[in-house]
């Protein structure tokens, strides 16, 4: 910022304020840069989220792991990859590993219930042992703040097509790679990302 200014003050004495359009170019330039700098530096672990037992999860508490963030649901074709998604889990929890799933109803309505029927669901039916948030959008102007963070900070893969969309997050804070609904969480794939990542 001291720099910018320097720069600004500089600019300023040479044009002695006669010319009205550079000035403006010249506060536009230093305002978009700074915003482009802010939006830069914000990693992942910077959002909170609420859990499923609605307490406030702040996502800092993963600092220095690697997640994989996962919009899921209940009644979907894919519903069955909680199953490796916990497989996974448990391979790699003790090396800084950690499974996030963010239940949404935005696909096909296939996760109409509230928040105390998902959390049964799971561990009635899978023993998820790994955190689940509450229900959110994931895409969308409404879109939980981390997805439109991903999305801006590295493009439109990281959008869900449908459930059991995965993005991985490195040990930075940052997006490290998109996987399809379709990928397995247990695919060589993902596997390989994960041990050159952790």
């Amino acid at each position: 910022d001291h720099i910018w200014l320097f720069i600004v003050i500089n600019i300023f004495k040479k044009i002695m304020f006669k010319n009205k359009s550079c000035i403006y170019l010249i506060f536009f330039i230093l305002f978009y840069s700074n915003n482009s700098m802010t939006n830069d530096t914000k990693n992942f672990f910077d959002f909170k989220i609420n859990s499923i037992d609605g307490n406030e999860l702040k996502l800092s508490k993963f600092e220095g792991k690697s997640l994989l963030l996962v919009n899921v649901a209940s009644k979907c074709g894919f519903t069955n990859q909680y199953n490796q998604l916990q497989e996974l889990y448990d391979l790699y929890k003790n090396k800084d590993f950690v499974v996030l799933a963010i239940p949404s109803n935005q696909f096909g309505g296939q996760e109409p219930g509230n928040e105390s029927e998902i959390k049964k669901f799971c561990e009635t039916n899978f023993n998820i042992t790994f955190p689940i948030t509450e229900k959110y959008e994931v895409k969308g102007d409404n879109a939980h703040p981390i997805y439109l963070w991903a999305k801006e900070s590295y493009g439109k893969s990281t959008i869900p097509k449908w459930n059991f969309h995965k993005i991985l997050i490195n040990k930075n804070g940052k997006v490290e790679d998109t996987f399809a609904s379709f990928t397995n969480p247990m695919s060589k794939k993902i596997l390989k990302k994960l041990d050159q990542i952790l």
